[in-house]
C-alpha cells in the first residue's frame, strides 16, 4: 500500500510529516506560522510597542527555526496594522560571511590552533548587525514607490522625511556598513547620494583648487611665451602648492578609511573605495562624528542610534535583531565551546537592554550548560533575570498532539476535515499517543516519527488489501525502533 493512498482514505492531501526543518517546510511557512505555537510564545514573542529582548534554549528540533519563522510573520502582520509604529526586523542567522572575514583578520597561529573566536568582541557583532541592517535599509531606499502611476512596493520609504544631518548620518552608515553585492561600493554609494539629493560640492573645492592652480600655472606660460620659466622650478612648485590641499585631505582620507577596513573585522572593505567616499564628506560634515576605527563599542552604540533616529523617521520606532542557527557555521561545527565563543560577548546587559532594541536570542540548549556554571561577574554584566530568559524550549506530548493535528488539518484536502486520531486504530488510546509524544520531547523527532511510522504501516499492507488506521502492534514496534535511534542521537553515535 502506498503512503499517498492511506493519506487521501483520510482526506490529506500531502504528507504532513515529510519535512523536518522549518526553514524549507512548506507546510509550515504556508498553513501553520499562525497555527500552533510553543506554551512560552508569549514571553518570547513580547509586545511589539516595546521591543524587548528574549533568550531562548532549545534542543536540535525544538522549533527555534519556527519561532524565528512565527516572529518574523507576526510583526510583519503588526507592521501592517501600525504603519506609523512598525518594527524594523534583521535576521542575523547567517554567521558564515561575518566568520570568513573575521578569519582572515586574525593571525595565522589563532587559525592554526582552532582559536579564532578567542578575540571575538561585543563591536564585531554590532559591526555585523549595523551591516544587515544598512544593506537592507538602503535597499529600501532603492525601492520604488510609484510605478507607472500606481502604488508600487510597499517597502518603499518618504525620503523627504529626512533633515540634511540625517541624510548625512545615512550616507556615512552607509559608507562603513553596506554590504550589497548588486553592485560596487562607490557606484552604489553614489546612487544613495543622488537619491537623498546630498550636494557635496562643497566637499570638492581643493580639488577645484588644484585644477585651478593648474590651468592658471598653464595659462601663464601660453600667454607670456617664456619657454625658459620651464627649465626654473618654479611653475612645478606652485602646482604643487595648488594640489597640497588636496592631496592632505586624500591622505588623511585613507588613514580614516584604512583604520575603518582594520578594525571592522566582520566586513569587506577596499580601501581605495571608502576613501573615495570618504571624501565626499567635507571636514565639517565629519567633525566629531563616530566612526568604527577603533576596538571599542562606544562608536558603535553612537551609530546604533544614529540608524535609530533616521529608522524613526521612516516610522521605524524600533529594531528586532533575530539570532538563529548560531550552530551551524563551519568555523563552529556545532561545538559547544565555539558557540560560547561566538555569543557571550552579546550577553551585556547594556546592550541587551538598549532602548528601542529587541533581540531575539534562540540558542542551542548546550549553552545553558555554560550559563550554569558561570560567576558571579558575568551574572552582573548579563543580568539574565531581566532579559525573559526561556531555559529549555520544552514541549508536552498535549502541545505536540496539538502540533501534529494542525500539521494533518493543514494538508486537507479541499472540503475535508482529517483528523490525526483517525489515522489509529482504538487499540491506541489518547493517553497512550501523548504519552509518546511526550518520549519523543520535540517537534523534529515527532515528524520523523510519524513518517516512519506510515512507511512501516503501508509497507505491511498491499493495495489490493488495504488496512486504514495504524495497528498497536506497528505503532509500538516502530516507537521501539525510533527511540532506540533518538537515544543513539542523544549521545552523538547516531543521525537522528
Amino acid at each position: 500500500m502506498k503512503i499517498q493512498q492511506f493519506l487521501a482514505h483520510h482526506g490529506i492531501a500531502i504528507n504532513p510529516f515529510a519535512d523536518e526543518d522549518a526553514q524549507t517546510d512548506p507546510v509550515f511557512k504556508e498553513h501553520c506560522l499562525n497555527g500552533a505555537r510553543h506554551p512560552s510564545w508569549d514571553k518570547i514573542y513580547g509586545d511589539p510597542s516595546e521591543p524587548a529582548t528574549s533568550i531562548v534554549f532549545g534542543e536540535k528540533g525544538a522549533g527555534k527555526t519556527a519561532l524565528r519563522l512565527q516572529i518574523v510573520r507576526q510583526l510583519n502582520e503588526y507592521n501592517q496594522a501600525h504603519p506609523a509604529k512598525r518594527l524594523f526586523i534583521v535576521e542575523y542567522d547567517d554567521f558564515n560571511p561575518f566568520l570568513d572575514r573575521f578569519a582572515e583578520h586574525a593571525s595565522s597561529r589563532r587559525r592554526r590552533t582552532g582559536r579564532v573566536l578567542d578575540d571575538w568582541k561585543l563591536w564585531d557583532h554590532m559591526d555585523a548587525i549595523l551591516s544587515l541592517a544598512v544593506t537592507s535599509l538602503v535597499d529600501r531606499v532603492f525601492v520604488d514607490g510609484r510605478i507607472g502611476g500606481e502604488a508600487g512596493d510597499p517597502r518603499a520609504l518618504d525620503l523627504s522625511v529626512l533633515d540634511r544631518h540625517q541624510k548625512r548620518d545615512l550616507l556615512l552608515l552607509a559608507s562603513c556598513y553596506d554590504q550589497s553585492t548588486s553592485g560596487t561600493p562607490l557606484v552604489r554609494w553614489q546612487r544613495l547620494r543622488k537619491k537623498l539629493r546630498f550636494p557635496i560640492w562643497r566637499a570638492h573645492r581643493r580639488l577645484a583648487i588644484g585644477i585651478a592652480v593648474t590651468l592658471l600655472v598653464a595659462a601663464i606660460l601660453l600667454v607670456s611665451k617664456r619657454s625658459d620659466w620651464l627649465a626654473t622650478p618654479w611653475p612645478y612648485l606652485a602646482v604643487v602648492a595648488g594640489w597640497v590641499p588636496w592631496l592632505w585631505l586624500a591622505g588623511s582620507r585613507w588613514a580614516m578609511a584604512s583604520r575603518i577596513a582594520r578594525h571592522t573585522r566582520v566586513l569587506r572593505h577596499d580601501t581605495n573605495p571608502l576613501r573615495k567616499q570618504m571624501m565626499r564628506f567635507t571636514n565639517d560634515e565629519l567633525a566629531n562624528q563616530p566612526l568604527p576605527d577603533r576596538e571599542r563599542t562606544d562608536d558603535r552604540y553612537e551609530l546604533l542610534i544614529k540608524l535609530q533616529g533616521i529608522l524613526r523617521s521612516f516610522g521605524f520606532h524600533g529594531l528586532v535583531v533575530l539570532v538563529d542557527r548560531v550552530d551551524e557555521p563551519h568555523l563552529i561545527n556545532g561545538s559547544a565551546e565555539q558557540m560560547k565563543a561566538l555569543l557571550w560577548p552579546m550577553l551585556d546587559n547594556k546592550f541587551l537592554k538598549h532602548p528601542g532594541l529587541g533581540l531575539k536570542l534562540l540558542l542551542p540548549i548546550e549553552l545553558s550548560y555554560f550559563v550554569d556554571r558561570e560567576d558571579r561577574d558575568f551574572y552582573q554584566r548579563a543580568r539574565l533575570d531581566k532579559q525573559n530568559m526561556v531555559p529549555s524550549l520544552q514541549w508536552t506530548g498535549e502541545a505536540l498532539y496539538d502540533v501534529a493535528t494542525a500539521r494533518v488539518q493543514a494538508c486537507a484536502e479541499p472540503g475535508r476535515e482529517p483528523a490525526l486520531r483517525d489515522l489509529f486504530d482504538e487499540g491506541i488510546t489518547d493517553r497512550r499517543l501523548i504519552d509518546s509524544f511526550r518520549s519523543l520531547r520535540v517537534p523534529r523527532h515527532l515528524f520523523k516519527f510519524m513518517y516512519r511510522l506510515l512507511v512501516a504501516h503501508s509497507s505491511a499492507h498491499t493495495d489490493e488489501n488495504p488496512v486504514w488506521r495504524i495497528a498497536p502492534q506497528t505503532f509500538e514496534s516502530a516507537l521501539a525502533l525510533y527511540q532506540r535511534d533518538q537515544d543513539a542521537f542523544d549521545r552523538g553515535a547516531g543521525a537522528g
